[in-house]
């Protein structure tokens, strides 16, 4: 029960607080100058009139859903009795800008309510004020700390800034975007927005574009964002470099060797072969040394040629010296009549022709070590090792039916035990005749007892010996 009593309470304070009150919608609203626009004041009773205020606009809009008396501006809403007073603005100036007041007549009194109309103004142009100044002739040293801002003026609302170098974003060190209050002569505030930017030149730094760009309501496709740039230049030493290699020089033939290096100013430069030195513009014997080539962007062309090029001079190294007022930079250059370098790795082809070698290799190791286990192919054989150790004297290797056939007993075992001075006699017919009929049954029989006559004689015992046919 109590809790029906609440809510029957807050609902009671809702409408109470909403009747005595006016809502607006938008509580801001930010628009270019020549946008249309819809502003509303409500109330939660029934109105009598409707007033709106604009700035910059002569008389007060008194406004009603069945009557426009003002060429654009109209009634917006949804009428009186909803409690609803609003305005249509067709075209926006730049004039009315400001606070936009609605006056809400209800039951013999008034009440108003109040919207910012913020009507957009484009800033000026950027502009980038150099605090870190260069030399009379336009030019930073090398390892300077440039230090530069960015200022764009009266903008509504401020502008925003982003920095750019050779239009990509400038990773460097920026300060917090700062927004100053600009008033004008007619009281009409505007915003002045200022960002600083610093890093220390390197020789790469030169010739390049800095780019301060402003990024403001008013931008629009047809109407881009605007920028303001400076051509930052820096003088520096030849920058040093690693050791140059030039191929595919034909020998008998004039070789032309160039290599490109970056100084500002221009460099000077000479060239020393086994000790002999062309300046350039000079020639001594085989060798002429050009003046260096401006390509831009501080890169320049130094080329030395080289008459009837023969097979000593490719195991020469070629000294550079470059020197301008900055300073000197040495370089060495090497030349091959090899039509390409030696390649430092392997190609994609010769990686995997050695992976398909390395997987070959294991399957035929896998299937060997599978056939071996398993007794197939060429290890399904009859052999039969006895492993007798290393003291055995009877070892057996099967052989075919017609290899055993001519051999006799003394050929398949030699006896060493002492014997008696009566000569074993030999093997009769009789004998060789059943041991073929032994054999042709069985010659797993035959290895057997060949076997155990062989485990009698290493234990010490006399091996069976053949019957005695002698007379």
């Amino acid at each position: 029960m109590s809790r029906i009593v609440l809510v029957f309470l807050a609902a009671i304070l809702s409408d109470a607080l909403s009747y005595g009150q006016v809502n607006v919608e938008p509580n801001t609203a930010l628009l270019n100058e020549g946008d249309r626009t819809e502003l509303l004041c409500r109330y939660g009773r029934a109105i009598n009139y409707c007033r709106i205020e604009i700035p910059g606009e002569q008389k007060v809009l008194n406004l009603s859903p069945v009557w426009s008396k003002t060429p654009g501006f109209t009634y917006y809403g949804a009428g009186l009795n909803a409690g609803q007073c609003g305005v249509s603005i067709e075209h926006v100036k730049a004039s009315n800008n400001g606070q936009v007041k609605c006056s809400l007549g209800v039951e013999g009194e008034e009440l108003s309510g109040t919207i910012d109309l913020v009507v957009a103004l484009r800033p000026k142009q950027p502009m980038i004020e150099l605090i870190t100044k260069p030399n009379r002739d336009g030019y930073f040293s090398e390892n300077t700390e440039f230090h530069a801002r960015c200022i764009v003026r009266d903008g509504r609302p401020p502008a925003n800034i982003s920095w750019y170098i050779d239009n990509m974003p400038a990773n460097k060190n920026t300060n917090q975007l700062q927004i100053l209050s600009t008033p004008t002569h007619d009281n009409v505030e505007l915003s002045t927005s200022v960002q600083e930017i610093k890093w220390h030149l390197a020789p790469e730094d030169s010739n390049r574009k800095l780019v301060c760009r402003s990024h403001h309501q008013t931008d629009r496709e047809s109407v881009p964002a605007q920028e303001a740039a400076y051509i930052i230049m820096v003088r520096y030493a030849p920058v040093s470099q690693p050791e140059a290699s030039v191929y595919g020089l034909y020998l008998e033939h004039t070789a032309i060797v160039n290599i490109t290096i970056r100084a500002s100013p221009p460099p000077t430069i000479e060239w020393n072969v086994a000790g002999v030195v062309i300046p350039q513009g000079r020639t001594e014997g085989r060798y002429s040394a050009y003046d260096p080539q401006y390509l831009g962007n501080d890169l320049y062309n130094v080329t030395l040629a080289i008459g009837g090029l023969t097979l000593e001079d490719t195991t020469k190294v070629y000294q550079l010296r470059a020197s301008n007022e900055i300073g000197i930079a040495d370089y060495s250059v090497r030349i091959s009549s090899s039509s390409k370098p030696p390649s430092s790795s392997l190609d994609v082809a010769a990686i995997v022709g050695i992976v398909v070698a390395i997987a070959v290799l294991l399957l035929i190791v896998l299937l060997v070590l599978f056939a071996r286990a398993t007794g197939r192919w060429c290890f399904g054989g009859a052999t039969l090792n006895t492993d007798l150790g290393p003291d055995s004297e009877a070892q057996i290797h099967p052989e075919t039916h017609e290899e055993l056939d001519g051999q006799d007993n003394a050929d398949e075992h030699i006896d060493t035990t002492p014997q008696s001075e009566e000569v074993t006699p030999p093997v009769t017919d009789k004998l060789e005749a059943q041991k073929k009929a032994d054999l042709k049954k069985s010659a797993a029989a035959t290895a057997a007892a060949v076997i155990a006559a062989g485990n009698g004689q290493q234990h010490g015992a006399d091996a069976p010996k053949p019957p005695n046919t002698s007379v």
